[in-house]
């Protein structure tokens, strides 16, 4: 029972596994350019490649289509109902820490990472992993994982709803600007093309969501879809697909030094980033309470999945390597969970006493 359990709780890391071993196993059916699935044996086969095994009825999956479009359009649309922006306007008011946390995430984050990769330019890790590393440090903060392990710790959650929403909407415009700064070179995609693409995948069902919202908000509330569910499930096709495109291009070798190097590099960086934004937010004159240090901890340093593989898959469109440039994001995503959940009764047990020491200090009146 506990077995099921664990697994349920972590289906969606399981379900990434299942989806990049599929892909492997038959990388005809999700690669661009319109494969096919096969069909029951007997039925016969309209496929051009006439299938030998066959065991599901004859369609083209044509992720180019499904996945860069309906797909992406799903995920923000879904996130446009999901987000509850009545819940934002509390922490509207405390700019400092919006601030702090939009210009370490958006700005001191992907420099930083930018000048670390100069000095791992000159060692053997995959070049395209490493370029993977400079994708992770250009997204924006995720809506889910920081939230959720700010409300564990019982930091200021409003502060991590708010800076998480609009970390993503910034991400929108700022994202695709920082990968062509630092990546530019690396796109096939026209600049215009990029961003018209985005705007019509994930800046209107966003906006689109929200209207909907508007007038069945109380059905919402009332049956509380598992919007969560959804969009991770349209993610894992996103990966699946990612990977078919990988594993039908024999060019492609991917090392495991590199790949176990990037894993160390990875947890690395995300220790020292969030003792670092601790340092920063816990000095005298920061002007921080121990609550706003948790949702500043979580949301600076944690990178989001569900907007960054769907952006990737637009500004890398049908570049030969954007399932390498992708490892990075899949990696850092678990990691991020793993190890924020590992440090919760320790930034709980913090921030309990120094509130505690707080109302010690406080004068009587």
């Amino acid at each position: 029972m506990r077995l099921l359990e664990r697994m349920r709780k972590e289906w969606f890391m399981i379900g990434i596994v299942l989806a990049i071993a599929g892909a492997k196993l038959e990388p005809s059916v999700g690669v661009n350019g319109g494969h096919y699935f096969r069909v029951l044996p007997g039925l016969g086969c309209w496929c051009s490649d006439r299938c030998s095994l066959c065991w599901a009825v004859c369609r083209p999956l044509k992720p180019e289509i499904t996945v860069s479009y309906i797909a992406v359009a799903t995920i923000f649309f879904n996130s446009g109902l999901s987000l509850k922006t009545e819940e934002l306007t509390s922490a509207l008011v405390h700019i400092k820490l919006h601030l702090f946390i939009q210009i370490f995430t958006l700005a001191f984050f992907p420099a930083t990472i930018w000048l670390f990769l100069q000095l791992l330019s000159i060692t053997p890790i995959n070049e395209w992993l490493l370029k993977g590393l400079q994708t992770v440090g250009c997204m924006p903060p995720p809506v889910s994982s920081a939230v959720i392990l700010t409300k564990a710790v019982g930091g200021n959650e409003a502060a991590a709803i708010f800076n998480s929403a609009f970390g993503s909407f910034l991400g929108i415009i700022i994202t695709p600007l920082l990968l062509l700064l630092f990546l530019g070179s690396s796109s096939s995609v026209p600049f215009t093309s990029i961003f018209s693409q985005l705007f019509m995948t994930v800046v209107v069902p966003l906006i689109i969501g929200q209207i909907v919202r508007r007038y069945i908000k109380d059905w919402l509330e009332r049956k509380k879809p598992p919007f969560g569910a959804i969009s991770s499930s349209v993610l894992l096709m996103i990966i699946y697909t990612t990977f078919c495109d990988t594993f039908s291009n024999p060019n492609i070798d991917l090392d495991k030094f590199s790949l176990i190097l990037i894993l160390f590099i990875i947890f690395s960086i995300q220790l020292s980033f969030m003792v670092l934004t601790f340092l920063f937010s816990t000095r005298n004159n920061s002007g921080f309470t121990p609550a706003d240090t948790v949702a500043i901890i979580f949301c600076s340093t944690h990178k989001s999945l569900t907007l960054g593989i769907p952006m990737l898959k637009i500004v890398f469109a049908g570049h030969e390597h954007l399932s390498l440039i992708s490892v990075p994001l899949l990696i850092y995503h678990p990691v991020q969970i793993l190890l924020g959940s590992v440090l919760v009764p320790t930034i709980k047990s913090w921030m309990v006493s120094r509130q505690k020491g707080v109302k010690l200090t406080r004068p009587t009146v």
